[in-house]
């Protein structure tokens, strides 16, 4: 009995902790792909239409009876779920890891939290009381981010030495002096502006899921029309050079069905359970886990040089990660009756997504249970 409740305990923490290591998989395998000819704009397509492969049938199978009737408002929804996460989040986000490195994207991506509170803020859907604890918790969060954000951006400094990276600095040193000038800063705005159309996929997709809430359903069918969108994208980017579409089996087959799965479908399922035994804070808690594995697999497989500007402003992001979880988490336990605190946090109170591992709680925004959608 006791060996029992001793794996039920662990369970959670290693679900999320190689589930981390997955999403980390993705980002090196991917900026790996790309780096090597593969268009950003195919791989969204090809990704897209594996994740609806892998979703369909366990929507048709599983939520027969729970799929309400499609409205015109609520397919309008839909298509523009599809445009902000498929098409432009996912486009931007690839091509700007491409342009930095997988470690620097992954741990900019880390303001995520901070940008959907600021969103959230204006249009109402979040409160600060600068009186409060808990909202003075929130600010400096979200000064913390940006305030990380931007020491990544402005600060590059000296390469960090991995040991297991001596080798690879010096043949490498010519590609991120030039990395760190025009087309590191180009990349670094694309990750931001893909943080932003997430941001405003999850205000819109808290939403949709109250007058649609089937979350398999919902999760298909945005990939599929996101399959069809980010389709016509690349149709139109790609239209001199048809070769861009092929595919075999090599890194460009292994990086679509990886990113498929893991990010869409297996993220979606372990996260889902994980969120229903523990709250949403406990998963977010783990985000930064997935950067610093990102780090060192990049370091090791791409051999991607870290700058010690990049080590300082992530270090400063995660501080005011957990800031920011930290003052929302006091916003659920508050509004506990009597205001006793709960060991875990209600489902109804915030809204989680997961895509390439990237997490955000979203308080204050009222949902069904089974309001989550992993892509």
């Amino acid at each position: 009995m006791g060996v029992g409740k001793v794996l039920s305990d662990v369970k959670p923490y290693l679900a999320m902790v190689l589930l981390q290591v997955g999403f980390a998989g993705m980002y090196i395998v991917a900026v790996a792909s790309l780096k090597r000819g593969m268009s950003h704009f195919v791989l969204v397509v090809y990704r897209n239409l594996v994740a609806t492969v892998l979703m369909a049938p366990f929507a048709l199978l599983f939520e027969r009876g729970v799929r309400p009737k499609m409205t015109p408002l609520i397919f309008v929804k839909i298509m523009g779920l599809a445009l902000l996460e498929p098409v432009l989040d996912q486009n931007m986000y690839y091509l700007g890891a491409k342009l930095t490195s997988a470690g620097f994207a992954s741990a900019l991506v880390n303001i995520l939290p901070a940008v959907t509170f600021l969103l959230a803020l204006l249009m109402r859907m979040e409160t600060v009381r600068l009186r409060s604890l808990r909202s003075q918790a929130k600010v400096f969060g979200t000064l913390c981010t940006v305030a990380g954000a931007a020491v990544m951006v402005l600060y590059h400094g000296p390469a960090v030495r991995f040991p297991w990276s001596s080798a690879g600095l010096h043949r490498h040193a010519a590609d991120a002096a030039a990395q760190s000038t025009a087309s590191w800063l180009n990349g670094t705005v694309l990750v931001m502006a893909a943080c932003v159309c997430w941001s405003a996929f999850f205000i819109l997709q808290s939403n949709t899921l109250q007058s649609y809430p089937a979350e398999m359903s919902l999760s298909t069918l945005i990939s599929v029309l996101g399959s069809v969108m980010s389709g016509a994208v690349a149709l139109v980017a790609e239209r001199r050079d048809m070769s861009a579409w092929a595919i075999g089996f090599d890194t460009r087959l292994f990086t679509a069905v990886y990113s498929g799965v893991v990010c869409s479908g297996v993220a979606y399922y372990v996260q889902g359970i994980v969120t229903r035994a523990r709250g949403p804070v406990f998963v977010t808690a783990f985000q930064p886990l997935g950067m610093i594995i990102t780090v060192v697999m990049g370091s090791i497989i791409l051999k991607e040089d870290t700058t010690l500007g990049s080590v300082i402003g992530a270090a400063i992001i995660v501080v005011g990660l957990y800031s920011l979880i930290w003052g929302k988490s006091k916003d659920h336990l508050d509004t506990k009756p009597g205001g006793a605190a709960a060991a875990e946090l209600p489902l109804t109170d915030a809204k989680q997504h997961a895509l390439g591992g990237h997490v955000v709680v979203l308080a204050d925004v009222e949902a069904p249970p089974t309001a989550k959608c992993a892509h």
